[in-house]
């Protein structure tokens, strides 16, 4: 039970560890900052989701539960990232790390159902939610 939390755990302290940067270490990328930069919340926040959900699959509403546990991850990291010399917290970084949270799980819910036996979609994915 608990080694399936291990590769959430880990990517958790590597979002730890680069928030932990202060805004001198990290690289600008021209007129790509932006994209690269939220593009990566995006995309990090996304992989956290379906690391949660891989390890909740099988309980009671991993969905959901992932989900949940994604967005409080991005607020906490958002208020570390407060104490940090020359970072912010924003909640816009918030959204964008729930909506790559809500975009992996919305792949993860469809491929799922995509796997199960025909009679058996929709009742299973009512009880997912």
């Amino acid at each position: 039970m608990v080694k399936k939390w291990i590769p959430a755990l880990l990517w958790m302290v590597a979002i730890f560890v680069l928030s932990n940067q202060p805004k001198g270490a990290i690289p600008s990328f021209g007129l790509w900052d932006f994209l690269v930069k939220k593009g990566s919340h995006f995309l990090a926040y996304g992989l956290l989701a379906g690391l949660y959900w891989w390890a909740l699959r099988g309980g009671k509403r991993p969905f959901p539960i992932a989900f949940l546990l994604t967005f409080l991850y991005a607020v906490s990291d958002e208020w570390h990232q407060s104490f940090i010399p020359g970072r912010n917290a924003t909640v816009m970084d918030v959204m964008i790390d729930s909506v790559g949270g809500l975009v992996m799980l919305g792949l993860l819910y469809f491929w799922q159902l995509r796997r199960q036996p025909t009679y058996n979609k929709a009742d299973q994915a009512a009880s997912e939610f």
